[in-house]
């Protein structure tokens, strides 16, 4: 029987590339009241949170649903360190193709 070793990079999720995406996806991904306050607290921390450094108001497997909805959409990049799943805005990418939509959803809590 032969083992397989799994590499770093065999852990990272895929993400699409933001010029593929659409506003319609983005928007879409927002709706959502937690994936909106997922997007808020990136925002805010301006560093890679893992998953449960962020204190949402839904179950595990539910929050998992929301990060990969997020991934998908463009709007989170995702990768491990150890056995944390990491998260981290794609703030520049996505200001860079649509600019002021970041800005606008999180309002003035979170001041650059």
């Amino acid at each position: 029987m032969t083992t397989t070793q799994r590499t770093p990079r065999d852990r990272v999720p895929p993400h699409p590339d933001v010029r593929a995406i659409s506003l319609q996806q983005v928007l879409e991904a927002l709706v959502d009241p937690v994936r909106r306050r997922i997007v808020a607290e990136l925002y805010a921390a301006r560093r890679d949170l893992a998953c449960g450094a962020i204190d949402l108001p839904v179950g595990k497997s539910t929050a998992t649903h929301h990060f990969t909805v997020l991934r998908e959409a463009g709007l989170i990049r995702q990768h491990y360190v150890g056995t944390s799943r990491m998260n981290a805005l794609r703030r520049e990418e996505i200001d860079e193709a649509f600019p002021g939509l970041l800005h606008a959803l999180v309002g003035e809590r979170h001041r650059d």
